[in-house]
């Protein structure tokens, strides 16, 4: 059976666009909940996106809920796959990619293998998967959900929620909250270009960072 939900509102614009200046790891830096597990990692090197989540739930070898979702797809959306455990099927490839970049989709998010990686690369479409497989899914209308909570690298995405993917890795943030942290880390951002220049001048980063300090103040005689 499958079940198919309404599209999720999109993130604003502006708050894309915000996103869209943050690194990953500078967010590392103070947040700590929405990191997808490491193992799933950037296609494309230097690829950095921001959007708007779409859920699609495929267990097994089915991946007819997935072509189906791109009717649906709007410019923004980014389609995070939770394939159940399932390691071992690919089941996006160089046609998935042509019809996601058609439909204008940002980028794509998988908790599995991905296969065709030299078409992806060829047509630069952002992609985050586990890795590649030639073993591929098949269009066997089984089952599947389109736009519920679903699992993805250990941590629960619900359709609607800002996704910012980079070379380090796939970030997952309230809608709520967005706006917030990315202020938050470009301005840490921006305070790390400061403290680059002070490098330059001669200053240390031990002393810059205040560790220091706090070394040389429990330094034992």
């Amino acid at each position: 059976m499958f079940l198919v939900k309404p599209m999720p509102t999109q993130i604003p614009g502006d708050v894309v666009a915000l996103l869209e200046r943050v690194e990953t790891a500078t967010v590392g830096h103070f947040y700590h909940d929405g990191f997808v597990d490491r193992s799933i990692t950037a296609v494309l090197p230097g690829a950095r996106v921001a959007g708007t989540a779409v859920t699609v739930r495929i267990p097994n070898i089915d991946s007819a809920l997935l072509h189906y979702a791109i009717n649906s797809a709007r410019p923004g959306d980014i389609i995070v796959v939770d394939r159940c455990g399932d390691d071992r099927h690919a089941c996006w490839g160089g046609g998935v990619t042509n019809a996601m970049k058609l439909a204008g989709v940002t980028a794509g998010v998988i908790d599995g293998p991905a296969t065709d990686l030299g078409e992806v690369r060829r047509l630069g479409f952002p992609l985050w998967s586990r890795g590649v497989s030639p073993i591929t899914t098949k269009i066997l209308g089984m089952e599947g959900a389109l736009n519920v909570p679903v699992s993805v690298g250990g941590q629960t995405i619900e359709p609607g929620d800002a996704i910012l993917c980079d070379e380090s890795g796939v970030l997952v943030v309230k809608p709520a909250v967005a706006r917030a942290v990315a202020e938050r880390a470009i301005g840490m951002q921006e305070a790390e270009l400061l403290m680059i220049e002070r490098l330059r001048k001669g200053e240390r980063i031990a002393d810059i960072s205040g560790a220091t300090a706090m070394i040389e103040a429990k330094l034992v005689s």
